[in-house]
């Protein structure tokens, strides 16, 4: 499943997984750790391959998954809102007496709240650091409220601030503004022609203090742009005689009409689309330079646990003759059969007569064997591997575990239950936790299948 991650995705979880970490202390990640020392790849590689581990651990790759649907839902949600806004605008714009619509109150109707939301946009990229709306906070909330995850809850804190830490957080909320008021202004006019196609509407302008040649003025630099593009302007006669009264002439309504879409898609769509490109295009540039940068001060606390100071400083010491065994076993090869036992008694007598091919990696009996044999297999993972159990002793849950952390590290891997006097009450309990494990196991030991992988 974290193969198909896009690199957004996989920095997302590595960024929950270290806020998570922030907030209570650093998890349980021996395992983790192990993985990321066995990655052939820098620091940073090995950094995301631990959160990557993790997350997938603690159920927060299920938890992203859930948390995309949600916000899937919820941008719909916005698409519909964006819908009803646009149609709500082209109806308020011609509401009142149809033949007497004031056409400056239908333009500022139409385009006003959306002229000063874009001028307060531009003013935040260019002086403010300031990078949430409304309508971003809006949609996080209700991603995290459709989520239905409670693990789901740090997910949005992390996307936010692992986007400010890439500079791409304005970008990405800037598609969502843009794109939400895209939708509303091309909804507008498609409703603003529905209804002119419709009905018979006459408009206006009136002021008390402002003179028609002011409004002839304006009136002609708003609409040349729109000229460009094939739309009608009115002259200044017809300017004129619409401030007395609504003409009832044809033509002069169809003037009215052709200025004020005009009006629309110069002053409100064609900015708004090329706003969105722009967020669109600094979106995309972003996203292609994403990575994990290691040397974050953030990062500082799991340098040592995923690639020790030997390894990024190379080699200071002489090699030593010889290199000291441990006695939790040897290092065994990709191909090998490996037989290893867990917190067996003085009582056992152990090991066992061995086939030749088959390595013994003894006993694990305390934590730092456990470390060096999960360490090894690792590193160089095992084809088959036998692990030994004392039915006698309870199944507990740390018990369970090594079993499951080995089992991981093997190709395949049986369970051998020796052949002690064991209660049948703990037999059976020690069966059921090795299916639920989905571990084969039995009483004998399978030395054929050890061996030579035959059952």
């Amino acid at each position: 499943m974290t193969d198909s991650l896009s690199p957004l995705q996989t920095l997302w979880l590595c960024e929950t997984v270290r806020l998570r970490e922030a907030q209570t202390g650093l998890l349980e990640d021996s395992e983790a750790c192990r993985v990321a020392r066995s990655t052939q790849g820098s620091l940073s590689q090995r950094v995301q391959a631990r959160g990557l581990f993790l997350a997938k651990r603690d159920g927060l790759l299920t938890a992203m998954q859930h948390w995309l649907q949600g916000a899937k839902f919820a941008l719909w949600l916005l698409i519909f809102s964006a819908v009803i806004a646009g149609f709500a605008l082209a109806k308020t714009a011609l509401s009142g007496e149809p033949h007497a619509i004031n056409i400056f109150w239908a333009l500022a109707g139409l385009i006003g709240l959306n002229l000063m939301s874009l001028l307060l946009w531009c003013f935040s990229i260019i002086f403010s650091q300031q990078t949430n709306s409304p309508l971003s906070q809006v949609w996080l909330w209700l991603s995290n409220l459709l989520a239905r995850d409670a693990k789901a809850v740090q997910l949005a804190p992390a996307l936010l601030t692992l986007l400010q830490r890439q500079k791409i957080l304005r970008w990405g909320l800037g598609r969502l503004l843009h794109g939400w008021w895209l939708i509303t202004l091309c909804t507008a006019l498609l409703t603003l022609v529905a209804l002119l196609a419709t009905r018979r509407y006459g408009f206006v302008w009136e002021s008390t203090i402002v003179a028609s040649d002011s409004f002839v003025t304006l009136v002609n630099s708003l609409g040349t742009p729109a000229a460009w593009l094939g739309f009608a302007v009115p002259d200044s006669e017809l300017i004129q005689h619409s401030g007395m009264q609504a003409l009832a002439d044809e033509q002069a309504r169809q003037i009215w009409a052709s200025w004020l879409l005009g009006m629309l898609l110069i002053y409100g769509i064609l900015p708004r689309m090329l706003c969105s490109l722009f967020c669109e295009w600094r979106w995309r540039r972003g996203l292609r330079c994403l990575q994990l940068d290691a040397n974050d001060p953030v990062w500082q606390p799991v340098h040592e646990r995923v690639q020790p100071s030997s390894e990024r400083l190379g080699i200071v010491d002489a090699a030593p003759e010889q290199l000291h065994s441990t006695s939790a076993g040897s290092r065994s090869t990709g191909q090998a059969a490996v037989l290893v036992a867990i917190e067996l008694d003085d009582s056992i007598s152990w090991p066992p007569e061995l086939p030749a091919q088959v390595l013994n990696a003894g006993v694990i009996d305390s934590r730092e064997q456990r470390r060096q044999i999960l360490e090894q297999f690792s590193a160089s993972p095992p084809a088959r591997l036998l692990i030994a159990c004392n039915p006698q002793r309870s199944a507990d849950r740390g018990t369970l575990h090594l079993i499951a952390e080995l089992s991981r590290n093997a190709a395949h891997t049986k369970v051998w239950l020796l052949p002690t006097e064991a209660a049948d009450e703990r037999l059976t309990n020690w069966q059921e936790q090795l299916n639920t494990l989905q571990l084969s196991h039995s009483r004998s030991a399978p030395w054929t299948w050890l061996e030579q992988g035959d059952e």
